[in-house]
């Protein structure tokens, strides 16, 4: 661990941590605001990580944690704005970042990043008593099967889903004449969080208005709540169809957050990542395109895994 470092007011300090135990008694605040980051907290996933914590004495002010892998990957921060300043300046401090953090926290970031404008995130979440499965003929997709579901997704040779991304999560999809047309996964699943979060939901342009998307979120949803406590899953605030998609699946609104590209303040990448920002801005809500090779539990979406995007179900 490394030494703590005041802030230049003297009152907030800031260190890396590996403590798991403080780690989660923060989140656990709110666990389904911070369900990605708690379940980062699994051994499968928390080699790849890096946390930092601002505390005032003995209190826990901000948790920060960057996920380790290329070129924009996902950071979390939670708390109170002092501490999110000092952990961003002293110790969580990626060049580029996918970053996932309340819409009062934005001022604290933008006096160490450049923040590139984007709709508001909802977080939406469901637990046994609240579910509404969406009976369908969906069949579980296997790790042989992610190249059919990397050519659903339209990834190619610079970022794709891997088979052990599909072992360790769940996914489910629907075939029309074999070919797959619909699919729904997992980003992060927590066993000792009880916690998951939904994702990668996306179908095909020719067969959406079918409530494909529906079945597919639903099918992964059920599974997940046979050990979970809670499932969560984000859309766009500009997406009202997969809002009302959600909804009739169950999901109800917990917050809305903010998850935008920040590129630090005189980054050389800045100019780098421009070509991305172009490709993010031309998406349409869910169409899934990770900015890497897809090789950990949670791909990396950009600031819209907005998911179904059918015009009605």
């Amino acid at each position: 661990m490394a030494a703590g470092i005041l802030d230049r007011h003297g009152s907030v300090a800031v260190r890396t941590t590996r403590d798991r135990a403080v780690l989660r008694a923060f989140l656990e605040r709110d666990r389904l605001f911070a369900a990605y980051s708690l379940c980062d907290l699994e051994e499968r996933e928390f080699g790849r990580t890096r946390w930092g914590i601002a505390t005032a004495g003995d209190e826990v002010l901000a948790v920060g944690m960057e996920y380790s892998g290329p070129t924009p990957q996902p950071t979390f921060l939670m708390g109170q704005a002092d501490g999110i300043g000092a952990l961003l300046r002293d110790v969580v401090h990626p060049r580029v970042a996918y970053v996932s953090a309340a819409s009062e926290s934005l001022p604290a970031i933008a006096r160490h990043y450049r923040v590139d404008p984007g709709p508001p995130m909802v977080r939406m979440w469901v637990d046994r008593a609240g579910f509404q499965p969406f009976p369908a003929s969906v069949e579980r997709l296997l790790p042989v099967e992610v190249s059919e579901l990397n050519r659903l997704y339209q990834l190619g040779f610079a970022s794709w889903l891997s088979s052990t991304a599909v072992a360790e999560g769940i996914y489910f999809g629907i075939r029309v004449n074999g070919r797959l047309v619909a699919a729904a996964g997992t980003h992060v699943v927590s066993r000792d969080a009880r916690l998951a979060v939904v994702g990668n939901v996306l179908t095909h342009a020719d067969h959406r208005g079918r409530g494909h998307a529906k079945a597919v979120t639903s099918a992964v949803t059920a599974e997940l709540l046979r050990f979970c406590d809670q499932v969560v899953l984000n859309v766009r605030s500009d997406n009202p169809p997969a809002i009302a998609a959600y909804r009739h699946l169950g999901y109800v609104e917990h917050c809305r957050f903010e998850e935008r590209l920040i590129r630090r303040t005189g980054s050389p990448l800045a100019d780098l990542t421009a070509p991305i920002r172009r490709l993010f801005a031309q998406r349409h809500a869910g169409d899934p395109a990770p900015a890497a090779p897809v090789t950990q539990a949670h791909p990396i979406d950009p600031p819209a895994d907005a998911g179904p995007t059918e015009e009605s179900r």
